[in-house]
């Protein structure tokens, strides 16, 4: 005889029992909350701040879950926890709760949307080298469009007649957490980057989800890759636990994915010559490096290494005799950029670490010298093989950086006449004054331009940027070799001197943009300097006093002038100013074939400005900061203008914490995406 519960009894029963549950890890779930969930997520999964905890509570066991607990990683950031003794069986149970259905191995799932489903998508053509060399102008293929970083869209449909029509053609909000990243856009299909580490597919016309790819890795919600690839038919991103993932660019199923490698993949992705090239945040030499692997099979191609070892050039051990394994240098910032003709390409690395020469050194500032080559390669570029990883040449911007003012910023590459006017233009290499030369340039963060010879690293010439300033980072250029040195008035030469450096932060992983019919570059400025006091330690009943590091207006900047648009003559070097008011900006440059330039700013403001006056002719204001990431493109003949918002970790300190301006914005998150098209 067969004997049935009847129905509400079964739901009488699961509910009694999942409250008699919730009941007893009430306790837990509340301190967890209160003092967990802030960086690893309220499903312990990882969030911005802080990698899964799950792994670990799976394999310690209770007591030794406690001890960790206790002692905490200050190392790592992560403080003690402090709570009673009786109320840590609850915080320990709840996370047996979280940790119920982990296991190391669990699989990347990926979600659908039918009613999404676009004919570019089902007929999905293969991206192949020739489109990444010369791509669609209704494409966004990479991170400033092209291989050169230019930022240059030809696309002319939204000018400077008719872009106070544009409107909003749809929007769609996005997770919580950090952005920082720019959409890639092919056929009609955008590709985005979510705050979460997901990756979706959208339709670009309506923002329509496709298909969302959520990978499983033990840190979750970074959100600072700043950049993905497509190639062939698969996209690429840098996940946070420091793999690189492929995954189907068509339903988005992953494809193959690297070991992880130690490093958080800040700067993303960027596709070349068949490889994915990366690079990022790195604690330690070994995480150091910028990868390449295959493209097709994910093999990993070479490392090459970013802190130098003795044998490599220039011949000769440049960090003092410091241990290999201590030396740091990141390429936590935007990726490199390729050039067909050389076959190089070209990388920003950012400061050594610690900041300052004495703790480098072991109190010792003049270790290493004033003068360039210091501490390689951090601040410099480098030219590299891509099909090996050798280093072609270097150029080093800033040697011996004692204030963390990074270099690894977009190189830019193009082909103009080389006629500095030295009204205008500081160092100038003679020799290459009334020639025509292929040229890589970069823009540091704490100001500075710098123009080179792309085939060799030549020194053409450089500017301090946005301006010249008795405390600006550089002190001399040797015009004839390229040699920098430090300004050694502002060097930490003992714990707790005190100096104001500029620049810092003027401007940073936001790229700028090249308009080759105007020979022009456009480049975001803050007038913010650094107002530096080395750590001092414990002396004679004085307690010891922290490193501290605050923002500070240039001298003789304003509020109007505080922020701004520097357009720059690529020919004389000559720089026009337009500026902007108090407002600083986290936003990408981006420049069009309509004698346009779209960007915006932490205050929500999003605007085109004319090309040749920065008139302003068109503003919007949206949900949050304009945050890296804009972009233009076009699907069926129209065109689109797109833009991201939201948090990333450079807004807030500009806001309040190490702005010169005090704004005190409650800004909020406002995560979405929003494009932007003319009326049909």
């Amino acid at each position: 005889m067969k004997f049935s519960i009847p129905f509400f009894v079964l739901i009488f029963c699961s509910f009694w029992c999942r409250n008699i549950v919730a009941q007893e890890h009430a306790e837990g779930s509340e301190i967890f909350d209160s003092i967990c969930a802030h960086c690893h997520g309220h499903d312990g999964k990882g969030a911005t701040l802080a990698p899964s905890m799950l792994s670990r509570v799976v394999n310690d066991n209770d007591q030794d879950l406690v001890v960790f607990l206790r002692a905490g990683e200050p190392s790592k950031g992560m403080p003690p926890v402090v709570i009673d003794d009786q109320a840590m069986p609850a915080l320990v149970a709840y996370l047996r709760l979280l940790a119920e259905d982990f296991s190391g191995n669990e699989i990347s799932a990926v979600s659908f949307n039918a009613l999404a489903s676009t004919s570019a998508i089902e007929n999905f053509r293969p991206v192949d080298d020739a489109m990444l060399a010369n791509p669609n102008p209704a494409d966004w293929l990479m991170f400033s469009r092209t291989f050169d970083a230019q930022r240059f869209s030809p696309l002319d449909q939204v000018n400077r007649e008719n872009v106070s029509e544009l409107g909003l053609a749809w929007s769609l909000g996005l997770p919580e957490g950090v952005t920082e990243t720019i959409p890639t856009v092919y056929d009609g299909v955008m590709y985005l980057t979510m705050p979460d580490s997901s990756i979706a597919a959208l339709d670009a016309t309506t923002g329509d989800m496709i298909w969302q790819y959520e990978p499983v890795i033990e840190s979750r919600g970074a959100g600072r890759s700043k950049t993905m690839s497509i190639y062939q038919d698969m996209i690429y991103f840098g996940a946070s636990d420091g793999s690189i993932i492929a995954i189907d660019a068509v339903n988005g199923e992953e494809r193959w994915r690297s070991e992880p490698s130690g490093r958080d993949i800040t700067s993303g992705t960027y596709v070349a010559d068949g490889k994915i090239f990366a690079g990022g945040t790195c604690r330690a030499r070994s995480d150091c490096f910028i990868s390449a692997h295959d493209a097709l099979s994910g093999e990993l191609l070479w490392k090459f290494y970013t802190t130098q070892a003795p044998d490599q050039p220039p011949g000769y051990d440049t960090w003092a005799g410091m241990p290999l394994e201590s030396r740091q240098a990141s390429t936590w910032g935007l990726p490199g950029s390729y050039d067909p003709e050389t076959g190089l390409i070209y990388w920003g690395i950012a400061n050594p670490s610690p900041y300052t020469r004495l703790e480098r050194h072991g109190g010792d500032y003049l270790a290493v010298p004033l003068t360039a080559p210091a501490e390689l390669y951090s601040n410099s570029t480098v030219a590299l093989d891509p099909d090996t990883g050798e280093l072609a040449w270097y150029y080093q911007h800033l040697p011996g950086d004692d204030w963390d003012e990074d270099m690894n910023e977009e190189r830019i590459i193009f082909t103009t006449n080389v006629n500095p006017d030295p009204e205008h233009v500081k160092w100038i290499n003679p020799s290459a004054v009334g020639q025509q030369r292929d040229v890589v340039v970069n823009v540091g963060e704490g100001g500075g331009l710098w123009v080179l010879d792309k085939h060799d690293g030549e020194f053409l010439w450089a500017v301090p940027f946005p301006e010249d300033n008795e405390n600006f980072l550089i002190e001399d250029i040797d015009v004839e070799t390229g040699a920098v040195l430090i300004n050694h008035d502002l060097i930490m030469k003992e714990p707790g001197d005190h100096h104001v450096i500029c620049y810092w932060n003027t401007r940073s992983y936001w790229p700028s943009a090249y308009n080759p019919d105007r020979n022009a570059m456009y480049v975001p400025f803050i007038r913010n300097c650094l107002n530096m006091t080395a750590a001092l330690p414990a002396q004679e009943g004085q307690p010891a006093m922290p490193q501290s590091r605050i923002g500070i207006a240039a001298p003789g900047a304003t509020p109007e002038t505080m922020n701004g648009m520097a357009r720059v003559n690529m020919e004389t070097g000559k720089i026009d100013y337009w500026h902007t008011g108090p407002i600083p900006t986290t936003a990408s440059i981006l420049s069009t074939g309509g004698d346009l330039l779209f960007w915006g700013d932490i205050n929500r403001r999003f605007r085109a400005q004319d090309a040749d006056t920065g008139e302003v002719l068109w503003e919007t204001v949206l949900s949050g900061p304009i945050s890296t990431s804009n972009i233009t493109y076009a699907v069926d003949g129209k065109q689109y203008i797109a833009v991201i918002t939201g948090q990333n970790l450079s807004a807030p300190g500009l806001n309040s914490a190490n702005g010169p301006i005090r704004l005190n914005l409650n800004m909020g998150e406002g995560n979405s995406v929003f494009v932007f098209a003319l009326p049909d």
